[in-house]
């Protein structure tokens, strides 16, 4: 796929956000996870907890003709969230976004990003050089952490 422009989100975003986020738990989470609890996991954020997330973070959408292919979000140095829309899935969106963002905690002077992955997340860290750092969450997500200095 040709290179996505990114761009910062917006509150006007919030809608297509969570959409992103929802699809994309539930497409793209099983078989790493059972159905039921993709539901669970995709049902624990709300609209206005969307809005909240787009005051709080700093979130980049990358946009493709128009449509959200993903997006991600950070605050400080932590990756607070990296979703791809599932029709996006493996074409070098989240990868992309993920670039993006390290390369924005990198300029601030951070020495490393953290972050929690899913199961079916997790092999796309690691193939990026995220190493787990820690036992699986009782959210049942792995604490990653990448080196980007030194």
């Amino acid at each position: 796929m040709n290179a996505v422009p990114h761009r910062l989100a917006t509150l006007d975003d919030a809608a297509r956000l969570f959409e992103v986020r929802r699809r994309s738990i539930l497409e793209l989470a099983p078989p790493t996870m059972s159905i039921a609890d993709a539901k669970r996991w995709a049902g624990q954020l709300t609209i206005a907890r969307m809005e909240q997330k787009l005051r709080e973070l700093e979130i980049w959408i990358a946009e493709a003709e128009g449509v959200v292919a993903g997006w991600g979000g950070i605050r400080g140095d932590t990756l607070e969230a990296l979703y791809t829309a599932p029709e996006y899935a493996g074409q070098g969106i989240g990868a992309a976004l993920l670039d993006r963002l390290e390369g924005l905690m990198r300029g601030r002077g951070f020495e490393a990003v953290h972050a929690e992955a899913s199961p079916n997340a997790l092999g796309f860290y690691l193939r990026r050089g995220y190493v787990v750092n820690g036992p699986l969450t009782p959210v049942g997500a792995w604490p990653i952490t990448r080196q980007l200095l030194g």
